[in-house]
């Protein structure tokens, strides 16, 4: 797949299945999340990868921090199934570095940029992936069991596999409608 048509066909998938990606497939995937704009070359990321009996745990930890935080029935009687969604998930983080010339919100965009990077990269090897947030990457009690500190941010959860239905998705907005000329 060259670089156009990854960037006029990328799309998310979120009913993912096996297989997951392979080693090698999960290592271009690991290498494109470090590509991304890093201004003063701080690499303000982390990356947790979530896989096997792994995205159990994750369900645990998810499901424990619903019940501390007093969320809604809804959302921790789904916790621990959320993670079983796919066949891997990678946790990316914002680790926020004091530096006087790339504020905080840069760094959070390229912990961003990481996780657009990382799925195109699945994409391009004929994986599906979706980006999630929610209730749990915002939750101060994910990110103590995570063992993040308060200052870390948790911009996505992603999840990598097979798509379970090829279904394309045709472009829903058209440029006219967001880019004006000064």
């Amino acid at each position: 797949m060259d670089a156009i048509e990854l960037l006029l066909t990328r799309q998310s998938d979120s009913k993912l299945t096996e297989p997951g990606p392979s080693i090698e497939q999960l290592n271009i995937i690991k290498q494109a999340a470090l590509r991304v704009p890093d201004h003063g070359c701080i690499a303000p990321w982390q990356f947790i990868v979530v896989e096997g009996q792994a995205r159990e745990k994750l369900g645990s930890i998810y499901h424990e921090s619903a019940v501390a935080e007093q969320q809604e029935d809804k959302v921790i009687n789904r916790a621990k199934e959320l993670p079983l969604r796919a066949p891997i998930i990678i946790i990316a983080i914002a680790k926020y570095q004091q530096h006087p010339k790339v504020p905080r919100i840069e760094q959070v965009q390229s912990a961003g940029c990481s996780v657009l990077a990382m799925q195109q990269a699945a994409f391009a090897q004929g994986l599906g992936g979706i980006w999630r947030t929610g209730y749990f990457a915002q939750s101060n009690a994910v990110k103590l069991a995570l063992n993040l500190n308060e200052l870390d941010e948790i911009v996505g959860y992603l999840y990598i596999g097979t798509p379970a239905v090829d279904c394309k998705k045709s472009p829903r907005h058209k440029p006219e409608t967001y880019f004006t000329d000064l």
